[in-house]
């Protein structure tokens, strides 16, 4: 059995919940303070997320910006949000946006994904990138945008493992990215 057949037995995408309150501190204490978390839609939060009322909040947001009837801002897209997870552990982050603006097609992408730091290295995001293909089918998508920092070498392997080709290496509002498409 391989490394990434024995990891979809056990894990798996779901909806961000409030029931993984405890799990989701104890990941956050893994990064850096301030450290960026793709995916994980962070700048939704109206506050503190030790605070279970503030963290239920920012869960419900997280799952009303799928619906496509529902206001999701200026300057905002709609997009799926998951969290990868073994049982109650929250591993990670996965967003899939439904579409692209300005900021998005050179910076951003359509996805975003993080993992926590302990978690890293089992191919995680190769996974929940994978499994994230076949959403974007269904939304209609023919092909998607994942950006990376142009540093991040497990980041590019990720893409890279399903069918991202390279179009280029810019510099954008958050860096030097390297910009792939995905056939879906």
């Amino acid at each position: 059995m391989t490394k990434l057949t024995e990891l979809t037995e056990r894990t798996e995408l779901t909806a961000p919940t409030a029931r993984l309150h405890a799990s989701w501190l104890e990941a956050r204490e893994e990064w850096e303070p301030g450290e960026h978390q793709p995916g994980a839609s962070l700048v939704l939060a109206g506050g503190d997320l030790a605070d279970p009322e503030v963290f239920a909040a920012w869960v419900a947001e997280l799952n009303r910006q799928s619906d496509p009837s529902a206001e999701v801002g200026e300057g905002r897209v709609h997009a799926t949000h998951w969290w990868i997870t073994e049982g109650d552990t929250y591993l990670g982050a996965i967003d899939l946006r439904h579409a692209l603006n300005d900021f998005l097609l050179d910076a951003g992408g359509h996805v975003g994904y993080s993992v926590r730091p302990s978690a890293r290295g089992r191919g995680l995001a190769s996974w929940a990138l994978g499994a994230v293909l076949p959403e974007a089918r269904a939304l209609g998508l023919d092909r998607i945008l994942v950006t990376c920092d142009d540093t991040n070498t497990a980041s590019a392997r990720t893409v890279e493992r399903n069918g991202g080709v390279l179009e280029d290496t810019r510099m954008t509002v958050l860096g030097l990215k390297q910009r792939y498409w995905i056939t879906v």
